[in-house]
């Protein structure tokens, strides 16, 4: 009886390690909770090179829901750009996705050159994918983080710098 006891503090122990408590406001509009499997999508990149979600098992992944149209976006990119992305790009164990809601390749293409960021942005056609992490009608400038496992570790919502700041630590923590 004491194993199976110490079995599940270790494992909740574990689990917990791999995310992080924080309460997310309703008015954030995510349809998921830290903890729970991200949901599984394939797509492909603006320059057409296949991605899904499960394939990335093992890395701890960021996920930023975008668009052209949006200027809070447009805001955040920068710093995910010189913050995160340049500063995690080489390792072998992170991946980042700028996931642009339903518009064009072309479109998303020139996005990505007008802000500038080199990171890679996902076509998501008619929202299939970000309408799995939020509710219809939900803004778009969103960051989601999954951790190794394959499970929400982290989520922001629009760009607030303490948010963001609390997100970079939570992406370190979980390549350690």
């Amino acid at each position: 009886m004491k194993s199976i006891a110490l079995i599940m503090f270790l494992f909740t122990t574990f689990t917990r390690a791999e995310t992080i408590e924080k309460e997310i406001p309703a008015d954030y509009g995510y349809i998921v909770e830290i903890g729970q499997q991200a949901p599984d999508f394939s797509t492909v990149t603006a320059d057409g090179q296949e991605v899904k979600l499960s394939d990335l098992q093992g890395k701890v992944v960021m996920l930023q829901f975008t668009a052209s149209w949006c200027g809070v976006c447009r805001k955040e990119m920068p710093h995910i750009e010189k913050e995160v992305w340049q500063k995690h790009k080489g390792n072998s164990n992170f991946a980042l996705f700028g996931i642009d809601l339903d518009e064009p390749k072309e479109k998303v293409q020139q996005f990505a050159q007008d802000i500038p960021v080199t990171y890679p942005l996902l076509l998501d056609p008619k929202g299939t994918i970000f309408y799995k992490y939020a509710e219809k009608g939900a803004g778009v400038t969103r960051n989601v983080i999954i951790n190794k496992n394959g499970k929400i570790a982290y989520m922001t919502r629009l760009f607030k710098q303490e948010e963001f700041n609390e997100m970079k630590k939570v992406i370190e923590k979980l390549l350690k």
